[in-house]
């Protein structure tokens, strides 16, 4: 039981910490910095955090060739859905970026389904459709404004990728300490973006100035560093279904960062739509309780 009850903390704490993505994303984005530059440096800073770190723990660096195999695979599959939602926030607003981001639970779900038989319950089919119609609601956007449909199906893609990076995690068991596990993940999703960075054509940047510089320490520390090392903790010791649910975090953090901070509208519709999608997924969570009783 102890077990479990640090495995939905680690959960929440992942959640919270993968919702800041929009905090240091859109200032370097109003100061000109380029979607590849601003993901290169959360991922190579990132790596130096998580290598000065097991450095000092002792932590030995050696893998096996299969390992870096499946590593590279989980590398690609999150740096993938970074770079998506990233490229997205040039469409839409952070905050409905980020709560459409908060699908990947039913796709979860729905994966687990279909190439794990899991079985579909009336409650996963209810919570399925209730996240459909929170969706169209923000597809609507402000007043008779539709959002960017390219926008839409970055969000979309990235929220796929990041089922499968969840789905990927749960099913490899191994005795790997979970500060090693993630330290190869972040590493391998570095090498991911530096071929994204030469297949976009965008030129890395250089970051002048202490604001720009902090920001990118806050993308490498919180929602990547944090972020997937409570993550993997989450997945190994309560499943990837329930890891996914308590993302529900998430979309509510980005979406105080987008209205507070950075001064995003917060209407009716988004409100109803963000309660549509949270209802479906406290159903998930409802039923998920009732089968561990």
């Amino acid at each position: 039981m102890n077990q479990k009850v640090k495995g939905f903390a680690a959960g929440i704490q992942a959640a919270i910490f993968y919702g800041t993505n929009p905090l240091g994303t859109l200032p370097l984005y109003a100061d000109g910095i380029n979607s590849s530059t601003v993901l290169f440096y959360r991922y190579a800073l990132a790596v130096v955090m998580f290598a000065v770190v097991m450095l000092f723990r002792g932590e030995s660096f050696r893998i096996k060739w299969g390992h870096a195999i499946r590593f590279a695979l989980l590398g690609a599959f999150f740096a993938g859905s970074s770079a998506t939602l990233y490229v997205s926030f040039h469409y839409l607003d952070a905050g409905v970026a980020s709560t459409i981001l908060f699908c990947y639970p039913i796709m979860v779900a729905v994966l687990m389904t279909v190439f794990f038989h899991e079985h579909v319950t009336w409650q996963s089919f209810l919570s399925i459709i209730l996240a459909m119609l929170g969706i169209m609601l923000l597809y609507r956007g402000d007043g008779n404004i539709t959002l960017n449909p390219t926008g839409m199906i970055l969000v979309i893609l990235s929220s796929l990728l990041y089922a499968v990076y969840i789905i990927s995690v749960n099913r490899w068991k191994t005795d790997m300490s979970s500060l090693k596990f993630t330290f190869y993940i972040v590493l391998f999703g570095l090498f991911t973006m530096l071929a994204y960075a030469g297949f976009s054509g965008e030129p890395l940047q250089l970051l002048h100035g202490v604001k720009e510089w902090g920001c990118a320490v806050q993308l490498a520390l919180l929602p990547t560093v944090l972020s997937l090392f409570f993550m993997t903790i989450a997945i190994q010791r309560v499943g990837s279904t329930p890891s996914a649910i308590m993302g529900a975090l998430e979309p509510v953090t980005a979406v105080v960062i987008g209205v507070c901070i950075f001064g995003e509208s917060f209407t009716f519709r988004l409100a109803i739509g963000i309660v549509l999608i949270l209802s479906g997924v406290i159903l998930i969570i409802v039923k998920k309780r009732a089968v561990a009783k």
